[in-house]
């Protein structure tokens, strides 16, 4: 398939993102407008989140196999996350490890190591990829007692917080899974429905996925402030 454009993955991508924009304009409605909490995290809610959360970093491993440089991009990634931590902390909704911090980290990390990993048998990658998420999972938000930088990979300090966070344990594994993944649908090796099925609408948004994760709550918080404003909430 060499790098024509898969439809069907901008698709996925946009309907995850469509998906996160909704469920962080609910967190707004509640932190700002009084909605109950119950809107935004559920037992239903908190499983679709994670679902689609995993669905997009696997989607990113996935693109991997068709970036000219997984370096440059993961560095595009982290600076367009440094905006989004400075933005969110002046609005005291602090984000200091969230999923495209993350995402940017593993893409740096997969650009150095790229070929570290396609020396692995076929079979082990995702033997790896899916014992290292599992073993790994019950490790997040264990708690230090000092301030250290292992905050990145899932162990916490008393009074840290981040309102959306992601480290990279489990989450590397699963973005690694991704990669491997793509290697055969880079190759062609999916069924042929994979290539040529079709997400109107989902597929535009897709494309411009990034954009839309680094504008998408500072116009939220400026629609629910307006909005208050309107009804003389302010």
């Amino acid at each position: 398939m060499g790098k024509q454009r898969i439809e069907l993955m901008d698709g996925l991508r946009g309907l995850a993102v469509l998906l996160m924009v909704v469920h962080h304009f609910l967190y707004d409605l509640a932190a700002f407008c009084g909605a109950p909490w119950w809107l935004f995290s559920n037992p239903v809610f908190n499983a679709l989140h994670y679902i689609f959360a995993g669905l997009f970093v696997v989607l990113s491993g996935v693109s991997s196999n068709f970036s000219r440089s997984n370096v440059k991009r993961g560095l595009k990634a982290l600076a367009c996350a440094a905006v989004i931590t400075a933005v969110t902390v002046w609005m005291g909704m602090d984000i200091w490890f969230g999923i495209l911090h993350m995402l940017g980290t593993c893409m740096v990390f997969y650009g150095l190591t790229r070929r570290l990993w396609e020396r692995l048998p076929a079979w082990m990658m995702p033997v790896l990829t899916v014992a290292g998420t599992v073993l790994t999972a019950p490790l997040v938000n264990g708690r230090l007692t000092d301030k250290t930088w292992l905050w990145m990979f899932g162990w916490t300090y008393p009074g840290f917080y981040s309102s959306d966070y992601f480290p990279l344990l489990p989450w590397i594994f699963v973005f690694l899974f991704g990669t491997w993944a793509g290697r055969y649908i880079r190759d062609g090796k999916f069924p042929r429905w994979f290539y040529t099925a079709r997400m109107p609408g989902f597929s535009a948004v897709g494309r411009h996925s990034l954009v839309i994760y680094v504008l998408h709550q500072p116009v939220l918080y400026a629609l629910v402030m307006g909005g208050l404003y309107l009804f003389g909430q302010l």
